[in-house]
């Protein structure tokens, strides 16, 4: 396979960005071209709901790489592309066409295309101070959006509403979380772990209601948001709304070409799609379990810079000649307000419970197993249970029911037992 030719990256997120990276490092000898449809040089996604927007963090800290970098590694970072077609030859080469009419011309294709915020079909979702938060422009809009507020609903109890929920109230703003299942991240964390974030988000002022949908967003009669009026019959006033219900795959352009498409850009362990050639990478690729986790051969998107940066790297190996498989154990992070939350692993909604109380307020730690393996773990303000399971889950190391519910001993001291036993 040669590592001559033109490779062309679409999508300057965190995943096309490593995968440039990495492709270079491990050989990659031809031109390398990472094109963005932001103006924006490439930066990281995560504070933008969090350190953001309570002005902890600048647009320049959140860049990925220096310019240096980029000229460095011989990448030819073209911002402001919008790719609207791709034309794939049977072979994997190609072109891609812009929006304003440019071919870009590859020998190999790697598609980093992200997500895309989910929106409401409701009555009133187009008002002004209905908003998304996805990217930095919507982030700038929204800390603009921040300042003037009084009121501001969050519809969706996922990582990002509640990290801004967390960020509006300290700066101020009557805020009220409006989620639609029984729990708050209900696709995520145990009902255990839920409500202890509940809890804590109450006590710092946020109206959390769950089980409830909102129905339409009123009018000021200006073209702005003046409330969310919720099935229960309940009308929250609102000058701000975020719709935080999750995001979909950006997998049209990989639809119109001819590749395979089912929430997602679906790719084998290699980050191959079903042309064998192409390859798609983060948020917009529909991937194999990398995870050890035991249980039937599962299928899925991962949205997590972990992902994003482990998949590019093993993506990397592929375009260079020396495939090796995706393996590794998905891990997560949320802050929201004074919660760091951190989880390790996969857990399934049948997954057994164990719960750890921290020595400290606020610290709590849920261990879930399946059967007798532990197979992930979900801390809040816990960051040496986190370290210490992740270790552990990476290394197939498991602990028993009955050494877990033993709190006399950290989880530390467990897992290194454990491992001390497994690998001696």
């Amino acid at each position: 396979m040669t590592t001559d030719g033109r490779l062309l990256i679409v999508g300057a997120g965190q995943a096309g960005v490593q995968t440039a990276s990495s492709a270079r490092e491990l050989g990659w000898r031809g031109p390398i071209t990472l094109l963005g449809a932001e103006p924006h040089a490439p930066y990281a996604r995560p504070p933008l709901s969090k350190a953001f927007l309570t002005g902890t963090a600048t647009v320049e800290s959140l860049a990925l790489r220096t310019p240096e970098f980029y000229a460095g590694h011989r990448i030819d970072l073209v911002l402001d592309e919008r790719v609207e077609r791709l034309d794939l030859a049977g072979d994997g080469t190609g072109s891609a066409v812009t929006a304003v009419g440019r071919r870009w011309v590859f020998d190999r294709l790697v598609l980093a295309t992200g997500a895309a915020p989910r929106r409401l079909p409701l009555e009133g979702a187009d008002l002004d101070g209905v908003v998304v938060l996805r990217d930095l422009h919507d982030a700038m809009a929204l800390a603009h959006r921040l300042d003037a507020a009084s009121h501001m609903v969050v519809v969706g109890g996922g990582f990002v509403g509640l990290e801004v929920a967390a960020a509006a109230v300290a700066a101020g703003v009557r805020t009220s979380v409006v989620e639609a299942a029984s729990s708050l991240m209900n696709r995520v964390v145990s009902p255990v772990t839920s409500e202890v974030v509940e809890r804590a988000h109450r006590a710092c002022g946020i109206h959390v209601l769950t089980g409830v949908r909102p129905t339409r967003f009123t009018d000021d009669g200006q073209g702005a948001v003046a409330a969310v009026e919720l099935d229960n019959g309940v009308r929250l006033p609102a000058r701000l709304v975020l719709v935080g219900v999750g995001a979909g795959p950006r997998d049209d352009l990989a639809a119109a070409a001819g590749l395979h498409c089912d929430n997602g850009i679906m790719v084998d362990d290699r980050s191959l799609a079903s042309d064998g050639h192409t390859l798609a990478v983060g948020d917009c690729a529909n991937l194999p379990d990398p995870s050890p986790t035991p249980g039937p051969a599962l299928r899925l998107r991962l949205e997590s810079v972990d992902n994003a940066v482990e998949q590019a790297r093993a993506a990397a190996t592929t375009l260079v000649g020396h495939p090796q498989a995706y393996r590794s154990v998905p891990w997560f992070w949320s802050d929201q307000g004074s919660l760091k939350l951190q989880i390790a692993g996969l857990a399934a909604p049948d997954d057994d419970v164990i719960v750890r109380a921290g020595k400290r307020p606020g610290q709590h730690t849920t261990l879930r197993y399946r059967g007798p393996a532990l197979v992930a773990a979900e801390c809040v303000n816990s960051p040496a249970d986190f370290l210490a399971v992740r270790k552990a889950l990476t290394a197939g190391t498991s602990l028993s029911r009955e050494a877990a519910a033993d709190t006399r001993i950290t989880l530390k001291q467990h897992l290194s037992t454990a491992l001390t036993t497994l690998h001696p």
